[in-house]
């Protein structure tokens, strides 16, 4: 062994050689290392929130360690970064034309409130159990009537041509309808060809109360 370093260290191209594949072969190693390990720390907290759900407790959504979290964020960072954007429209023409219409009726009649555009049902919606939670989380509704205390009161969906093309489009439709109702937010539809722009405002007279009045509910009770 001894005269075999010798050896080498009279001839140093091949020493530079042999210790630059041992570098390479470490950080290979050790990158393994890493990917292995992280994987177990996920694997760990998977388990943890499925074991919660198991047990019926309320769901508390558990925080990640930090460097997990890091580890997650480093990975999507170099998602994006190999990755190309564009912007694109929010909404489709026809929804824009609805949007337009409703925006400017709902500021008419009280410039309190505001007309929301494709908002998630997460961002509004809370339910302490986690698998209703997720069943709902990344729906949307195409628009959002809230009020001045920024609470969402009504949901308006635009139902475009071949909008209930299928069975899943019905069953996503009936999900969020009874999250809706549960949650005692007012559902109504808005039907591409047969919904004017004075049927909008007749329709925004119903759920919007007048700037200065109290709503119909706190009036009578």
């Amino acid at each position: 062994m001894i005269s075999d370093l010798l050896a080498l260290l009279d001839k140093p191209l091949v020493l530079l050689i042999v210790m630059t594949v041992g570098g390479v072969i470490g950080i290979a190693l050790e990158g393994t290392l890493n990917r292995i390990d992280r994987e177990k720390r996920r694997a760990y907290w998977r388990g943890r929130n499925a074991a919660n759900g198991k047990r019926g407790a309320k769901f508390v959504p558990i925080k990640e360690p930090e460097v997990q979290a890091a580890d997650f964020a480093a990975d999507q960072l170099k998602a994006v970064s190999k990755a190309s954007f564009s912007a694109r429209a929010l909404l489709n023409r026809p929804e824009a034309a609805v949007f337009k219409a409703l925006d400017k009726a709902v500021i008419e009649r009280n410039p309190g409130w505001q007309v929301m555009a494709q908002v998630s049902l997460g961002e509004f919606l809370a339910s302490p159990d986690k698998d209703a939670y997720f069943a709902i989380n990344s729906k949307r509704v195409d628009f959002a009537l809230m009020d001045e205390n920024a609470r969402v009161v009504h949901a308006l969906e635009y139902q475009g041509n071949g909008h209930h093309l299928g069975i899943s489009a019905a069953a996503r439709d009936a999900v969020k309808k009874e999250a809706l109702r549960k949650a005692g937010i007012g559902y109504h539809e808005v039907v591409a060809g047969h919904t004017t722009a004075g049927e909008l405002r007749r329709l925004v007279a119903k759920l919007v109360p007048l700037a200065g009045c109290e709503p119909q509910a706190q009036r009578t009770g």
